[in-house]
């Protein structure tokens, strides 16, 4: 089930450091890595080597910050009216990891940096000399200069990363229909917007307009053997599904019910009245969406996963046992589903129930690291059965990720000095205290 969490991005040097909301579900996090796979096979790489990672902004944008990661933001997925739509801009940003244009980014805006310093330097030189006007020529026309190179960079990359992406495209075998009539909507939305069209309007504009793309894309797409290859048809249900549920778990209920009226019986509408009907705390409402949603397919571990949350979440954690635990095990323990099971484990206060909690929790970090909810309620597993240096040191890791290094190096710190010596969790507090080390000198750093 969706469920939001804080972390910091940093953007290659170009932009302040930016809390960004992660939204988090197995479900959606299941079809990107799906979409992802046969792109990063085109690429020569591993199938699960690129990560996409999902963020709670309602602008239509995608982008890379470094590593193998593609951001995506939830607006996009809300935009995008197919699977193969996603794709293409999937497509797009790994032409943006492959040609490493982060890299040359900065570089790039290292550039355009140096030109603006050296024609400050020389404005300065002519204001000491008292030519005011001269001063102010020279400054203007440095910052130009800057700006028509950083812009021309940046626009260079951008159509090297679309003629990469019709490449991935066409080796996986899937067809840049979908990329086109994306940026069909991003045309739209530049007409809308009243963003001009002439040519010259374009120097101000890191991106190439969407109609220059359509033109010189829509004849490699067309001449493709791919072209006609009809999209996945199960990703575009999947697809529907999670836009849906994404809807649901954002707007506002009102808006979800006069979005996806009750005529509509369909899963991605019973989707997201769910979570129109648990936002707004109408359970028994909210209830007969998950079942039937169940009653369309037992054994659809989703389906499972969002009626156990409701219950959890509605104070009833020991009637969402059985769901979650078959979720848990239909999902070969997915580390949020799992962390969602852990936490009903212990909701339901049964101290019977702790060595159950503490093996499936255990699983959920081992299967996902990132996942500070699952630390979390570990570390509440090792307190309540008195392991204090094992509970610290789970407090460490959650902090770690949600961007407390003070509190972090603390707990990391405290469990070294009380857990046996060598062993893997002593080990591990030292990582964690050095991580937490140096977030605090970067922060230093930069004050």
């Amino acid at each position: 089930m969706l469920a939001l969490a804080v972390f910091a991005l940093l953007l290659s040097g170009t932009r302040p450091v930016l809390a960004q909301s992660v939204l988090r579900d197995a479900e959606t996090e299941a079809l990107l890595q799906d979409l992802m796979a046969p792109l990063s096979e085109a690429a020569g790489l591993h199938p699960n080597a690129v990560e996409v990672v999902l963020l709670n902004d309602p602008s239509i944008n995608a982008f890379v910050a470094g590593g193998q990661r593609i951001y995506i933001h939830s607006g996009l997925i809300n935009a995008a009216g197919t699977a193969n739509e996603v794709q293409g801009v999937l497509a797009h940003e790994l032409g943006h990891i492959q040609g490493g244009h982060i890299v040359r980014f900065s570089e790039g805006a290292g550039a355009a940096t140096n030109i603006t310093i050296l024609s400050l330097l020389v404005g300065v030189a002519a204001a000491l000399a008292g030519a005011g006007e001269a001063a102010m020529g020279a400054m203007m026309m440095g910052q130009q200069a800057a700006m028509g190179s950083f812009l021309a960079f940046s626009r260079a990359q951008e159509a090297s990363a679309d003629a990469a992406g019709v490449q991935y495209l066409s080796d996986a075998g899937i067809t840049g229909k979908g990329s086109l009539t994306f940026f069909g909507r991003l045309q739209n939305l530049e007409y809308r917007y009243g963003f001009s069209q002439d040519d010259d309007a374009t120097f101000s504009r890191t991106h190439p307009l969407s109609g220059d793309r359509i033109s010189r894309l829509q004849a490699d797409y067309q001449a493709d053997p791919a072209w006609d290859t009809p999209p996945d048809a199960d990703q575009q249900r999947r697809f529907e599904r999670v836009k849906a549920k994404l809807y649901g778990y954002l707007a506002k209920p009102s808006d979800t019910l006069n979005h996806y009226p009750t005529y509509l019986t369909d899963a991605p509408a019973r989707y997201a009245r769910a979570y129109a009907y648990h936002k707004d705390a109408r359970m028994e409402l909210a209830l007969a969406e998950t079942d039937a949603l169940i009653a369309s397919d037992p054994d659809d571990p989703y389906f499972l996963e969002l009626k156990g949350q409701v219950l959890l979440e509605s104070g009833r954690p020991t009637d969402a046992l059985p769901l979650l635990r078959q979720a848990t095990q239909m999902t070969n323990n997915n580390g949020l589903i799992a962390g969602t099971f852990g936490h009903a484990l212990i909701a339901t206060e049964d101290s019977r129930n702790l060595e159950e909690a503490e093996q499936v929790l255990r699983a959920a970090v081992g299967r996902d690291r990132l996942n500070p909810f699952a630390w979390y309620q570990l570390g509440v597993v090792y307190g309540q059965r008195g392991d204090i240096p094992r509970a610290q040191l789970a407090s460490s890791e959650q902090l770690i990720m949600s961007g407390q290094p003070s509190a972090a190096l603390q707990n990391a710190e405290a469990a070294n000095r009380a857990l046996p010596e060598g062993s893997p969790d002593w080990l591990r507090a030292q990582d964690v205290a050095l991580q937490a080390r140096a977030q605090l000198e970067r922060a230093r750093e930069r004050d």
